[in-house]
């Protein structure tokens, strides 16, 4: 039998393992071997290797995280430890290997192709969605509505108390989960790295005092994207606390966004890519990303998910900031 690996790298998001199920399964249907490696490349180094069989993937699809585990590895930029991995690679007769991360795990995946003769193979494994080449990433789906289920428990308590929150979530440099959580959650305000120009401290004090003049009893939720505000939420909620004189609670959301099983969404999605993986193997394929776009799968240079920058969808920005302000606007109208 023929034998592929795969990894997980980089960041976990939910719908990897759903994602690897399908990778296995599809591999036995066409007599090819899977064997992963776990703790992502640095396991290739390592040779940390486990076989993997169909019936080892029952109920793994509803788990969170990894089962093969991941981590950061920086040191697979430098070129011995690339042939390294390539020598273990080949040491196990492995002609093709999928990796399921982000594009620092996909910036790996290019620089081992450079220096490994087998297929190399990227799946869209992330909750940042910020992959050109791919409308939506796996476990991005999760983490809005993790984020979304989190902030609706914070509004109900701030609405209880007529309270200021801003509210951080994760993203790195990219706001697709700010966005998104912020028009399923309903905020009054967002913060994300693709705005321009960006709001200015006072922009955000003068929507507060609007909305605390206008609806006194309410609560007012700000969406914040992490890496964005010198000195993060905390430095952000004293700021605008001393700007207003209304006490603006911080409340970063942190790696809850990561964990947790992931929804139909994801499960179906790391499916339908684990699946579409193995049949780019089988039709010699390499270098190239698995995505979808408009509801089809598409093949995608490996190096262009990286190299180029994924714009915001500006038709949902615009809605958010177009919803932002009708409240106030129509009380003040009344």
């Amino acid at each position: 039998m023929k034998k592929i690996a795969v990894i997980t790298s980089g960041g976990d998001a939910p719908g990897m393992n759903a994602c690897m199920r399908a990778i296995v399964n599809t591999a036995w249907q066409h007599d090819l071997e899977v064997i992963g490696f776990r703790h992502g490349f640095r396991g290739i180094v390592e040779d940390l290797n486990v076989p993997l069989h169909p019936d080892d993937m029952r109920l793994v699809s509803q788990r969170g995280g990894t089962f093969l585990k991941s981590s950061r590895y920086p040191e697979f930029r430098e070129v011995e430890v690339a042939q390294k991995a390539a020598a273990v690679l080949d040491s196990h007769g492995i002609v093709g290997l999928i990796v399921i991360g982000g594009d620092g795990s996909f910036r790996g995946a290019h620089h081992l192709n450079q220096y490994w003769d087998g297929q190399v193979i990227g799946v869209p494994g992330t909750i940042d969605n910020d992959l050109a080449g791919t409308d939506v990433t796996i476990g991005f789906a999760t983490a809005v509505d993790t984020a979304m289920d989190a902030i609706d428990k914070v509004r109900e308590t701030a609405e209880a108390m007529a309270r200021v929150f801003i509210i951080e979530v994760m993203g790195r440099h990219a706001g697709f989960i700010g966005l998104h959580a912020a028009i399923a959650a309903a905020a009054e305000a967002m913060i994300l790295p693709e705005l321009e120009p960006q709001p200015k401290l006072a922009e955000l004090a003068d929507g507060i005092l609007q909305a605390r003049a206008a609806f006194p009893d309410s609560s007012y939720v700000v969406i914040l994207s992490e890496n964005l505000w010198p000195g993060g939420v905390h430095e952000l909620s004293k700021n605008l606390s001393k700007a207003t004189g209304v006490t603006c609670h911080p409340c970063p959301l942190g790696h809850i966004q990561r964990g947790g099983r992931p929804n139909a969404q994801d499960r179906i999605l790391a499916m339908q890519l684990g699946a579409a993986a193995v049949d780019a193997i089988l039709s010699g394929e390499t270098a190239i990303m698995i995505g979808l776009e408009q509801e089809h799968v598409v093949t995608v240079p490996l190096h262009l998910t990286f190299e180029r920058d994924k714009p915001l969808d500006p038709r949902l920005v615009q809605l958010q900031l177009g919803l932002q302000g009708v409240n106030i606007a129509s009380k003040g109208d009344e």
